[in-house]
């Protein structure tokens, strides 16, 4: 029997439960980017769709989401959304058909994407996983077991996710 504690992980996940309509996950980027900075390939970070039913559009742009991550974009156009959140609130699918466009993505396949419903089941098993870990709004942030709630405020929240990757990764603080 070996009593010797496990071996660090090679790689850590962040679950991040986010709608991009909110206004809280559009502050919240900054800090995924210097996580990504900070971690780079060690720290998987993993948007997870938990569209709110105040914001109208927000199930919608999950969806044209998911279809921006089938043309291998995904990343860059929920940063592109989340950018432009409050004008989403006005403009709706004619502003998620825009940002594909913008970012040279098939913008007829986000706009047959959001028609056709493809990517239904993918965003309502996430917004199902959500509820059933306690997720009652966004952002939250889910790693090494513990969730983090960043709807009611983002202040420490990256210094906390940060202890928890160096843990799980086996580094140091300041590492």
């Amino acid at each position: 029997m070996n009593d010797s504690p496990p071996a660090p992980a090679t790689r850590a996940v962040l679950d991040v439960w986010c709608e991009l309509q909110c206004p809280d996950c559009h502050r919240a980027a900054a800090d995924l980017r210097a996580l990504r900075e900070r971690y780079g390939d060690a720290l998987e970070i993993r948007l997870r769709h938990f569209p709110l039913e105040k914001h109208r559009h927000a199930y919608a742009a999950a969806q044209a989401a998911e279809e921006a991550y089938a043309q291998g974009r995904g990343d860059e156009y929920v940063a592109a959304v989340l950018a432009r959140a409050e004008e989403l609130g006005r403009r709706g699918e004619e502003l998620l058909v825009e940002v594909a466009r913008e970012l040279g993505l098939d913008a007829e396949e986000v706009d047959t994407a959001l028609i056709d419903g493809r990517h239904l089941l993918a965003v309502d098993a996430d917004q199902a996983e959500g509820r059933a870990i306690g997720v009652a709004g966004t952002p939250t942030y889910v790693i090494g077991g513990e969730r983090l709630d960043g709807g009611r405020s983002q202040e420490g929240l990256r210094e906390r996710i940060e202890e928890i990757a160096d843990r799980l990764l086996g580094r140091d603080a300041a590492g």
